[in-house]
């Protein structure tokens, strides 16, 4: 916990250092849209783009692995009242006596 708050302070201070050294005003153009902003904007623009798309495709694979944790546990929880059925009918209680052996007839 402690590493990861130190990474974020030192990815802070690179961060501010960045936007503080490129403060120099340029000009993007893309189809008929034309923005002008700082460099350190533009580029923080990108790559908030850049992380929409990541978390966009991955949506599809993670919906999907929730559906099928759910199944999991939804037969988990199946097997598990089946298994407390099975015990409460076929475990004798503590301190019952014991059942007889049944022993096969041609021995």
């Amino acid at each position: 916990m402690l590493f990861l708050f130190i990474l974020g302070l030192v990815l802070g201070a690179v961060s501010v250092i960045f936007a503080l050294q490129n403060v120099t005003v340029v000009t993007v153009t893309f189809l008929a849209w034309q923005v002008t902003a700082p460099l350190a904007f533009i580029l923080l623009g990108t790559m908030m783009c850049t992380v929409i798309v990541v978390l966009l495709m991955l949506l599809p694979s993670l919906i999907r692995d929730e559906f099928h944790v759910r199944a999991i546990k939804r037969e988990k929880r199946a097997i598990e009242d089946e298994f407390a059925q099975y015990r409460t009918t076929h475990v004798p209680a503590p301190g019952a006596p014991d059942r007889p052996q049944v022993t096969p007839e041609g021995s």
